[in-house]
């Protein structure tokens, strides 16, 4: 496993970090405790040492999971991320019990780093108006967090007021090769760098989207470069080879990707690539930014809809409509297939999905796009 550090605060950490976003589910979509457990503690005995959560991952299970996979003597072994969902604080007080409750849920009295979660121009103005900061220099100075960051989901711009308004820790970005130009991007790693701010990637691989269902012109692609990676492979690459990254995040949810993350973070050549292989990733970007029409990660933030929409579910197959030129059997299984047969046509543009979006999406517009293309 490959270690970097985070500078200005001197922790030491694997490059990749295990997100709990992702857990792996049974038939009836709740989370397979043994095997998440199990799977936490494997990539932890394999040298990953930062471990990361939040109170609204998996319904708040993920939190509960969590801070039973770091018993027996692993929590010693790791960082511990979680996050303060300000959007979901009616106030100060409700704040301050979300916090509470998160320690409860980990079986806790301390969590390292400690991140205002999915900053946007909407929950940034309301942590300011619940006094969100404070009370971050109040649970630092109380030894209730050791480490205090914020994960990025707006413009650049926002990104530079929010860097330069508090004496964080570290800070957490979305970035693949895909992505390098879109939120905080590859501008915004660079400036944290230069503050001397640890930097965590997430979406590393765009929620698995650049893994699963390759399209036939991205594939062409892949298969003219001399050297045969997994997709995977070239998006942790593509990464690891930039300096100012100090910890990627991966959200596994089985065992085989696991597996598969530990071999590619774990190579001697993981930083290595030439000018060629960085123009065919180039490449590769263009085609699937011309082939999806709307980047969902399938993060369900969005979730849950007053219509029972499972929106993410919606938006993949109109993507996938697109990306595959229009195949019968997508609409078949759009169908068919949609959750309680709730389709996008039943979207009353009410917006609270766009409110929460961390990837600024126009949900109510690729909905009505969906509902044209599949008829219902």
């Amino acid at each position: 496993m490959k270690y970097r550090t985070f500078k200005k605060i001197n922790e030491k950490v694997s490059l990749l970090g295990m997100g709990a976003m992702r857990l792996p589910e049974t038939a009836d979509g709740k989370i397979d405790e043994a095997e998440a457990i199990d799977m936490i503690r494997s990539s932890i005995d394999s040298g990953v040492t930062y471990v990361d959560t939040a109170y609204n991952y998996h319904g708040g299970n993920s939190e509960v999971i969590v801070g039973k996979a770091l018993q027996d003597g692993y929590r010693e072994k790791v960082l511990l991320a979680d996050k303060m969902p300000i959007w979901l604080a009616k106030d100060e007080d409700g704040m301050r019990k979300i916090f509470d409750t998160q320690l409860e849920r980990l079986g806790m009295d301390c969590i390292d780093m400690y991140l205002f979660h999915s900053v946007n121009a909407s929950n940034w103005k309301r942590g300011g108006k619940l006094n969100l900061l404070p009370f971050l220099d109040e649970l630092k100075a109380a030894g209730k967090v050791r480490y205090v960051g914020f994960s990025f989901h707006d413009s650049y711009e926002l990104f530079e007021e929010v860097i330069d308004a508090y004496p964080w820790d570290f800070c957490q970005i979305q970035l693949n090769y895909v992505d390098k130009d879109a939120q905080a991007g590859l501008k915004g790693l660079k400036l944290a760098a230069e503050k001397g701010l640890g930097v965590i990637i997430m979406e590393p691989l765009k929620g698995g989207k650049l893994t699963a269902g390759i399209p036939p012109t991205v594939q062409e692609l892949w298969d003219s470069a001399p050297a045969k990676r997994t997709p995977a492979e070239w998006g942790f690459k593509w990464l690891a080879r930039l300096p100012e990254v100090t910890l990627i995040l991966s959200g596994m949810s089985s065992r085989q990707q696991l597996e598969e993350n530990i071999r590619i973070l774990s190579a001697d050549d993981l930083e290595d690539m030439s000018d060629a292989e960085l123009k065919l990733l180039d490449s590769v970007a263009a085609e699937y930014n011309r082939l999806i029409k709307y980047p969902c990660t399938g993060c369900e933030y969005c979730l849950p809809c007053p219509q029972k929409l499972k929106i993410p579910d919606l938006i993949e197959y109109y993507n996938d409509w697109n990306t595959y030129g229009n195949n019968p059997a997508t609409r078949t299984e759009y169908i068919e297939w949609v959750a309680e047969g709730r389709h996008a046509s039943n979207c009353i543009a009410c917006g609270s999905c766009e409110e929460k979006c961390p990837q600024q999406l126009p949900i109510i517009q690729a909905l009505k796009d969906a509902a044209a293309a599949f008829g219902v």
